[in-house]
């Protein structure tokens, strides 16, 4: 009997097992492989070099601008994107005022708001992107066009042209474009934890503060350092790869004075541009290290005793 079920399982596992090993095992295996080849990408042909390749990407100063800016992604990005979506998602489902006998509900229009908030993830991350791109415009962009308004012509910065304020500019986009998932996110834990825990806090005279720090953060932990982690992903991979790539300047972004660029867009830069598929993946193996040292880092960090309820 214990045999048979042992075959049912493998049975079962064997072939997604199979697709995950070819779709996403082999291509990581593959990408180290020919981080140690001399291979354009453009031909099947390729020579074997060794560590050159890697010797190369540490005296190479455009990878280390991108590293340094990544990890400031991975660091800043996750800290503002969670801290707002926890505050807004807690107004929103705990922080209004008592009313029509529910000691703890959310604040007035707490449904339009959570429309609101979710509204970019609608967007595209390039159609988001466009949309701030043309309002960074210097020229006849909505910021500049507000501070004419206001009589302040003589403050008409170059947002995206300024090699101090690119980096910002590409940052404020990434909160916007993703704040929203998070709090439909922490909403739903929210919703799932007893509101006997709130009016038993508030009859013993809790502020909103203390409710948050004692009540909500702790039985919410284990969501929110997931989402630390996802949010971490996003900021070294896609989104700041097609943020940074439509946004900046440079002939294939990244600029100015590479003040924008990123590892993600790194990697397509060797890989498409001057034909160094083998470089490309160098970074790309970086990148991976990189990736999984933030995860392991975060999971270690927000480790903590789980509470049940």
């Amino acid at each position: 009997m214990q045999h048979g079920k042992y075959r049912f399982i493998v049975g079962f596992l064997v072939v997604p097992l199979a697709l995950y090993a070819l779709f996403v095992l082999w291509p990581f295996v593959q990408a180290i492989f020919y981080s140690f080849t001399n291979w354009s990408g453009l031909s099947p042909d390729f020579q074997m070099i060794g560590f050159d390749n890697y010797t190369r990407m540490f005296e190479d100063e455009i990878f280390w601008k991108a590293l340094r800016h990544s990890l400031i992604f991975a660091v800043v990005l996750p800290l503002l994107t969670i801290g707002l979506a926890l505050f807004f998602a807690f107004m929103l489902n705990v922080g209004g005022r008592a009313r029509k006998g529910a000691a703890v509900t959310g604040v007035r229009g707490s449904g339009f708001y959570k429309i609101v908030y979710f509204f970019p993830q609608v967007l595209s991350i390039a159609i988001v992107a466009l949309l701030f791109k043309f309002a960074y415009n210097p020229t006849d962009g909505v910021l500049n066009s507000l501070l004419r308004a206001i009589g302040l012509d003589s403050v008409q910065p170059d947002w995206l042209g300024d090699p101090d304020l690119a980096l910002i500019c590409v940052m404020v986009v990434l909160v916007w474009s993703t704040v929203g998932f998070f709090v439909v996110l922490f909403s739903a834990g929210m919703a799932s934890i007893p509101k006997d825990f709130y009016e038993a806090a508030l009859l013993d005279g809790a502020n909103r503060f203390t409710t948050f720090f004692r009540i909500t953060l702790p039985l919410l932990w284990d969501t929110v350092q997931s989402g630390w982690i996802y949010m971490g992903i996003l900021a070294l991979g896609a989104e700041s790869f097609a943020v940074v790539h439509i946004m900046t300047v440079g002939p294939r972004g990244g600029g100015p004075d590479f003040s924008t660029i990123v590892l993600p867009l790194y990697v397509y830069q060797n890989a498409f541009g001057p034909g160094q598929a083998a470089y490309a993946t160098t970074i790309g193996v970086a990148l991976l290290i990189v990736t999984l040292l933030f995860a392991t880092v975060v999971m270690r960090l927000g480790r903590r005793e789980r509470l049940e309820y």
